[in-house]
């Protein structure tokens, strides 16, 4: 009784607090509405909102077709002008252009020692000092090199390598040696097990690898599933000297920094490429089944550099931060603009990023806090975490931080929707969130994936950046759609980029027509200069996925939109992940997850349907904090994770809020789980169920937790 008076004491108080600056908030809008208005022009930001982006250009009663109506921006005719049509074209041109300007930088790691943590364990932690820059100029003379190097190590032309590493300077000066010499690289993610990187090295037939220390220990396997490879060029690292004995007698292991060193000795000339020579030939993730090597060419590369800076703002003072793998065509891609604009790039890894990240000495500053970025690269599965992370920070902060932070949530959305920027409360709300990534980060570029409305909408707010979804495949070349820089809008991934035409096609089975209203819907089929001419030894899976028409190349994308009138384009289903249930209704799994990935209780999760049953069931990673807030309400002890993921209280209250979420995101009742299954392993890329841009393996998870799925729906 007296916990129930004190908790509605302290409610009174705060609902009077919120209200008194709900009324001094009134006060200053009225005083300062006219200086923002003059100041701010919000008329003109919702008019550029609300503009025609993409223009129909055919149609019939199968399909439509939309192309965008923007012209060519500045870097994109600078580029014509010059004839700049291959990646080292690109090089050499932008190295003359910026020259001593910092183009790629690698933060020194000073130390690594111990630091004793409150529960008495001890973490090996890093000392780390700045960041170290490249020049364009040193990094165009390292690349050339690097080319010569390998060519004194027996590389031709037109030969392939492989790049098998962590996304750093390293890795991006080894692609562009390669490219100088018109080597095809061949990019294999790191996270990959040994039969998927040695299928992707066997089928390339290369006998040449390029990787880092972290990662050679692997070779002392894959050189036995791979006996082609001859030689091994590894990444140094910036403490530990590379242990190079106990592998493969006739295998020659070499540093990274030797190869560099040899070339900087040898007068061999370059064999530059051509436009249509393949630059890269890029593994998928694997979603889907064996990763496929998709062909990318200098002039599929250079089609999504020019349409990407026709779209996105790139401002001098940008400095971007990779941490994303290179071996996906986003990150690849992102990082490619960024050379040819001028934009510095400094690397991180998730285990620095921060200053709370898990190699981080306590009182010592992250990546992003010593880099100051401007920019970065997101998958969804990231942003979804960052979302959640900032909800719970609030919710420990007590009562009155909680309803202090809904009222300027609240309040800046508002304004937001409006056209009006609320520098204010930017400033003293939501400041911390915006330091977090060093304080000066303005725009969140993010793929792989469909982004949530709700998450999309509360990372622009709190961290005050802008957010910029697109949509592209590998076999695009990462480029399809990309919301234009005034595009206020959640939830659809833009228009066409000047690259491309975007065809939707009827998919009369599951209903989607372009005949349907009040939006047309149907598959996506791209096509343009960014499209892939196909996939690497695959005849067939080329001919099923890839067509000509009208002098393009046309790829059939598998996903289902709807375009809107001003030529946006929202995924709504994927044909892959479509399931019809027993009493005939389509369920599309991806769209439940995006949903239900919002919920708190959700680290991740995959909904799987059964033909031959009337409802779905989930598998859910749960949040472990959730979890054991959820314990301490239902009365349980305090319990391990894996006991609270076994406890059937826990796993209804958890089905309930997965209810409750579904019936928030408006699901038909047959979409919503009728099962859940709690998993208390972290679901990680090295397990193989997740790719390295944390895209659900369907098949994968499914065979590992059948016997749940089986338990689930005979319950």
């Amino acid at each position: 009784m007296i916990v129930e008076e004190k908790q509605e004491m302290e409610g009174f108080w705060i609902a009077g607090a919120i209200r008194a600056i709900q009324a001094i908030s009134y006060v200053c809008d009225l005083l300062t509405f006219p200086v923002y208005l003059v100041l701010q022009r919000p008329w003109e930001k919702r008019k550029k909102s609300r503009r025609v982006k993409a223009k129909l250009v055919s149609k019939d009663e199968n399909s439509v077709t939309y192309r965008s109506v923007d012209s060519p921006g500045e870097m994109h005719v600078a580029m014509k002008k010059r004839k700049v049509e291959t990646l080292d074209e690109m090089l050499l041109w932008v190295a003359q252009i910026h020259n001593s300007k910092r183009c790629l930088g690698t933060r020194q790691i000073l130390a690594e020692e111990d630091e004793l943590q409150p529960n008495g364990r001890v973490f090996k932690k890093y000392k780390m000092g700045d960041y170290k820059w490249k020049t364009f100029s040193e990094v165009e003379r390292l690349a050339a090199s690097f080319g010569r190097g390998l060519r004194n190590l027996g590389m031709r032309s037109g030969r392939n390598v492989v790049i098998f590493a962590e996304t750093r300077a390293e890795w991006m000066i080894a692609a562009h040696g390669c490219f100088k010499q018109n080597f095809p690289i061949v990019t294999i993610y790191a996270t990959l097990g040994d039969e998927a990187i040695a299928h992707g090295i066997n089928e390339t037939e290369v006998d040449t690898v390029i990787t880092s220390h972290d990662l050679l220990p692997k070779f002392k396997r894959l050189l036995e599933l791979a006996p082609k490879i001859k030689t091994v060029i590894f990444m140094e690292d910036q403490l530990k000297p590379t242990n190079t004995s106990g592998y493969k007698d006739g295998v020659t292991l070499v540093p990274f920094s030797d190869v560099i060193k040899t070339g900087n000795t040898l007068k061999i000339e370059p064999s530059p490429p051509k436009a249509d020579d393949t630059a890269i030939i890029m593994y998928t993730s694997g979603s889907t089944g064996i990763p496929k090597g998709v062909l990318l060419s200098h002039k599929n590369i250079i089609a999504t550099l020019k349409a990407y800076c026709d779209v996105v703002e790139i401002r001098s003072d940008d400095v971007f931060l990779g941490y994303l793998p290179l071996a996906h065509v986003f990150e690849l891609l992102a990082e490619s603009v960024c050379l040819l604009s001028g934009v510095p790039i400094g690397y991180s890894t998730p285990l620095t990023m921060i200053d709370s990240s898990s190699k981080i000495q306590r009182g010592s500053k992250g990546d992003a806090s010593v880099l100051h970025p401007t920019c970065l690269t997101a998958v969804p599965l990231i942003l979804d975490r960052i979302s959640k992370g900032i909800n719970e920070n609030v919710k420990r902060g007590g009562p009155f931080k909680q309803a202090i932070f809904n009222f300027a949530y609240e309040y800046k959305l508002k304004w937001l929707k409006r056209g009006y920027e609320t520098p204010l409360c930017d400033k003293y709300v939501f400041g911390a969130a915006k330091q977090v990534l060093g304080g000066r980060a303005r725009l969140i570029l993010s793929g792989g994936a469909p982004l949530s409305p709700d998450t999309h909408c509360q990372i622009k707010l709190c961290l005050c950046v802008t957010v910029t979804q697109g949509y592209g495949l590998t076999e695009t070349t990462s480029c399809a759609t990309v919301m234009d820089t005034y595009d206020r809008s959640t939830g659809r991934a833009g228009a066409p980029t000047t690259a491309c035409d975007i065809k939707l096609v009827s998919w009369e089975e599951a209903g989607y027509r372009v005949t349907d209203k009040p939006y047309p819907r149907g598959e996506v089929i791209i096509g343009g200069d960014n499209v892939s001419a196909g996939y690497y030894k695959l005849k067939d899976k080329t001919s099923e996925d890839f067509y000509q028409e009208c002098g393009k190349q046309w790829f059939k994308t598998g996903d289902i939109a709807e375009v809107h009138p001003d030529g946006c384009i929202k995924i709504i289903d994927r044909k892959k992940d479509l399931v019809k249930l027993q009493l005939g209704e389509y369920v599309s799994l991806g769209k439940v997850e995006a949903e239900l990935k919002t919920c708190p209780a959700v680290e991740n999760i995959c909904i799987y349907g059964d033909a031959s049953k009337h409802y779905t069931v989930a598998l859910v990673v749960p949040n472990p904090r959730h979890l054991e807030e959820l314990a301490e309400n239902l009365g349980l002890r305090p319990s391990s994770l894996e006991e609270l993921c076994n406890n059937p209280e826990i796993e209804k209250a958890v089905l309930q809020e997965l209810v409750e979420q579904s019936k928030k995101c408006k699901l038909e009742k047959f979409e919503i789980p009728g099962a859940v299954k709690l998993c208390a392993e972290q679901w990680s890329p090295d397990m193989g169920l997740v790719t390295a841009a944390f895209k659900l393996k369907r098949k994968a998870v499914q065979e590992r937790y059948q016997h749940e799925i089986n338990r689930m729906y005979a319950s």
